[in-house]
């Protein structure tokens, strides 16, 4: 039986409903796309597979309930992390003949990252990775100064004192259950203040969905907040549809874009069917648009997505046309960890995008900051956090995003710290600011990164104009290179680098370059 008792357990559960369906294995098959061998596989326990998606569309042919594709969901990961343990025990002497054992299925579960997104052995330090991008250039695009966003983790209603462009509410103490503790009754104090606070300081809002009340899901399991939310969407959807409709209300003018859910891909978040997510981003975009038609429409944030299995719910998502209903479609852009070089991040940018390729998804992309464990990493050091903070909106250029809000503002307890509230900012909160100086009123043209862009190995390079005048952004993520500079040049600390016979140093600090 493969994976174990958790294999067992989720092949009974599927052929239980497969059984109460009345539908044979070959119209299961027929419906979800699969062919009648492989659902017999999986009824019967002889395979578990490599992703949620199949056993996903099987349970929705058999008409599953929400809390059975929750608990099948539960079962798979369970099942496909006990492969994973297996594939990692020693190996047995390996039989000869026609039935020998074949090894690559197991090398394969031993290497894949499981949807637990854990390991029964403590990974070894990775090697550090290729960085390469392909070379692209467009017709100018107008670098919009809400590119530059935070997430403001404080309910205080301070906002940054250093330049940036826009202000994303979440883990505020704003989810639903704070705000409406009680049937009917919301408490809009916190949220009032933090929208005051960004108004007053002309910053745009993105308000975040997410935690529902216990009273609208009591039977839900908890989220991963203390606070008594659940992560299963309300049983009655018409209490998410009056709480959407007060917010829009109530904020009128006042928030400019409303995120329909967090982390809505993974079960610490978001239990219920991908249909019945579908059907709420539906209702909450009629009940925005029509109380608030200026209002942006943003689809749940999915994250995880270095992890096919993940990547499939976003995929599942856009098959049902969730996307049709936002303005813009969120998805966790980010380094694995936050020490890592953040141009790491156009390998996960690249899957993205070819998930939207498949289900004709989504141009307008906005990041919406790192998983969930990024508060689990140690701090990295300040002079490689300044430069990765710029490094991650340039690579947010570079991946063709509209929007990226950097994780977080107002606390001290992540890896890079931009300004606790109330304190100074810091390092890295100025060569944020500093970069939005540079790109104000700009338009970026193109990039390109190494020989292939006609650049030295290792360099990295953006152009941009503003007012007819062309300028570019060159760094380099590790060691140092020389780059052609006839004009002028400026670092991210505003010093300016010695230029000598017409070249300058380029390191992992981005550097301006103008004629």
């Amino acid at each position: 039986m493969a994976g174990g008792e958790h294999g067992r357990a989720l092949a009974e559960l599927l052929e239980g409903l497969k059984r109460r369906s009345g539908h044979s294995y070959e119209r299961i098959g027929a419906k979800a796309h699969l062919s009648r061998s492989t659902v017999h596989r999986y009824c019967s326990g002889v395979s578990v597979p490599a992703a949620f998606g199949p056993l996903e569309r099987i349970a929705t042919v058999c008409e599953a309930e929400r809390g059975e594709l929750s608990k099948l969901f539960r079962l798979w990961e369970r099942a496909d992390a006990a492969r994973g343990e297996a594939a990692s025990a020693p190996p047995v002497p390996r039989p000869r003949g026609r039935n020998r054992i074949r090894w690559w299925p197991l090398l394969a579960s031993l290497v894949m990252v499981t949807v637990a997104g854990a390991s029964a052995v403590p990974a070894a330090e990775p090697a550090a990775p290729a960085l390469h991008a392909p070379m692209w250039t467009e017709f100018p695009s107008p670098v919009d100064s809400a590119f530059f966003g935070v997430t403001a983790n404080s309910e205080t209603g301070l906002m940054p004192t250093f330049g940036v462009g826009a202000v994303r509410l979440w883990d505020s103490e704003t989810r639903w259950q704070n705000l409406e503790p009680e049937r009917g009754r919301p408490v809009w104090s916190t949220l009032d203040r933090l929208v005051d606070g960004a108004n007053q300081a002309g910053l745009p809002v993105l308000y975040v969905f997410g935690g529902t009340p216990g009273w609208a899901a009591p039977g839900g399991p908890p989220s991963a907040y203390p606070d008594g939310s659940r992560a299963a969407p309300p049983e009655d959807l018409a209490d998410w549809d009056a709480f959407v409709g007060k917010v829009v209300e109530r904020y009128r003018g006042r928030i400019e874009s409303y995120e329909l859910w967090d982390m809505a891909n993974h079960l610490k978040y978001f239990t219920g069917p991908v249909e019945r997510l579908v059907e709420m981003v539906r209702r909450a975009s009629r009940i925005i648009k029509a109380g608030d038609p200026g209002a942006i429409v943003v689809c749940p944030s999915m994250g995880h997505l270095a992890d096919p299995a993940y990547r499939r719910v976003m995929e599942r998502f856009g098959e049902l046309r969730g996307h049709e209903s936002c303005d813009a479609a969120a998805v966790k852009l980010h380094p694995g960890r936050m020490a890592d070089p953040p141009e790491t991040m156009l390998a996960v940018a690249d899957e993205i995008q070819r998930s939207f390729h498949r289900t004709n998804g989504h141009a307008n992309l906005w990041s919406t900051g790192p998983d969930f464990d990024v508060p689990l990493q140690p701090p990295v050091d300040p002079a490689v956090a300044a430069d990765h903070a710029a490094r991650i909106f340039l690579t947010g250029l570079y991946a063709r995003f509209k929007r990226m809000y950097f994780y977080n503002w107002g606390s001290d307890r992540v890896p890079i710290v931009l300004q606790p509230a109330g304190g100074p900012p810091t390092r890295a909160a100025a060569h944020v600011e500093r970069l939005g100086r540079w790109l104000d009123g700009a338009k970026i043209r193109s990039c390109g990164e190494g020989t292939r862009a006609g650049l030295p190995e290792n360099l990295w390079r953006c152009r941009f104009t503003r007012n007819g005048m062309e300028f570019r952004i060159a760094w380099a993520p590790s060691g140092t290179v020389r780059l052609s500079a006839p004009g002028s040049a400026e670092r991210l600390d505003g010093t300016r680098p010695e230029i000598e016979s017409g070249s300058v140093e380029v390191g992992g600090s981005p550097v301006l370059l103008k004629p």
